[in-house]
């Protein structure tokens, strides 16, 4: 990270990397070298920096007495997140706690990965479950009939939440998020911008445009009231916060969400990827439903009723597709359309 607290762009990367191929360091000698250290209130701070947000209504909050299970697969969300939840008055129940970094499943949070925090929701009757990635900065849910929540909607609350409740409406996310989040801005009178993938991209493009909240639909919420960083604690206190004010429970606030569906897929062996995108782009500028595109992250394509964004991998010779439509079928047979179109033009 650099001094301002967020991630070094591709620019200071390059510069880092340019610096360890030189190799020219003056080292410390060996009597100043500062042993480690082992500092557990920094937990404690953060905790009460999230708490002190004037946007945390903790009465409010505590009010609803949320049952919650808490997944963070025993890693660094394993004392923090249920501290947390505890100090906003939940009762919680710890399903992968212990802290000893040894992950009892698949640890990226995906619906799959979480079959054993769904059924421990259920069986325990609580309101909701709480998973976290290892290094706790992507945020999902699990609803209190054991049926995901969905990634992309994390962020859609976050947004839904912030945008309410302040006077600036601006929110940045990166172009393969859910539309859920435009048609939310719109409603409450705001506006959305757009970025590349990558957290630091996400966040250079909130500081141009001024947004009070940020992220993507991989359940990173970047809320700059606390920090320019996705920090699965700031999504908790903003999604308990827009629950308990509306008062419903998580499946029933699902359904106040617009539903989209989301196609991923990819192509591999594409030896001109950047030609490949031009090509495709050509193709369908001439297209009436078309209603904008970019071309700063790959190319991403906006139809009015669907989308698709198409991108490069900077390690692979290969293109990702990712579809948005209102039903999964419909996300399929436009991913699929698409993927042919790549494909003849290989």
């Amino acid at each position: 990270m650099n001094s301002d607290g967020t991630f070094l762009d591709e620019v200071q990367i390059k510069k880092l990397i340019n610096i360890a191929d030189k190799g020219t360091f003056t080292y410390s000698n060996v009597d100043g070298i500062v042993p480690p250290m082992h500092n557990n209130s920094w937990l404690k701070k953060h905790i009460a920096e999230i708490l002190k947000l004037k946007i945390v209504d903790k009465k409010k909050i505590s009010s609803r007495k949320f049952k919650v299970v808490v997944d963070a697969v025993n890693s660094s969300g394993s004392h923090i997140v249920p501290d947390l939840l505890e100090q906003l008055g939940c009762k919680v129940i710890r399903l992968y706690c212990d802290g000893t970094g040894i992950f009892p499943h698949t640890p990226e949070p995906l619906p799959q990965n979480l079959t054993g925090l769904a059924n421990a929701v259920v069986k325990n009757k609580a309101d909701l479950g709480i998973s976290v990635d290892p290094d706790a900065d992507r945020l999902v849910l699990i609803t209190e009939t054991g049926e995901p929540f969905s990634e992309e909607n994390t962020i859609t609350t976050a947004v839904r939440h912030v945008l309410r409740k302040s006077k600036t409406k601006n929110a940045t996310v990166n172009l393969s998020t859910t539309r859920a989040v435009d048609d939310i801005a719109k409603e409450l009178g705001g506006e959305v911008f757009r970025s590349a993938v990558g957290e630091i991209n996400v966040v250079k493009e909130m500081m141009k445009n001024g947004s009070v909240i940020g992220g993507e639909g991989s359940g990173g919420v970047i809320f700059p009231a606390s920090h320019y960083g996705r920090d699965s604690l700031a999504g908790i206190v903003l999604i308990l916060g827009e629950l308990a004010q509306s008062g419903l429970s998580l499946s029933n606030y699902k359904k106040s969400i617009p539903q989209y569906h989301i196609a991923k897929a990819k192509i591999e062996n594409v030896k001109n990827p950047d030609q490949v995108l031009k090509k495709i782009k050509k193709l369908n500028e001439k297209n009436r439903d078309l209603i904008k595109s970019w071309s700063n992250d790959g190319l991403k394509l906006d139809f009015k009723d669907f989308w698709v964004h198409m991108r490069k991998s900077n390690t692979e010779p290969i293109i990702r597709v990712i579809t948005e439509a209102r039903t999964q079928e419909e996300a399929e047979k436009i991913q699929k359309s698409f993927l042919n179109q790549v494909k003849s033009l290989i």
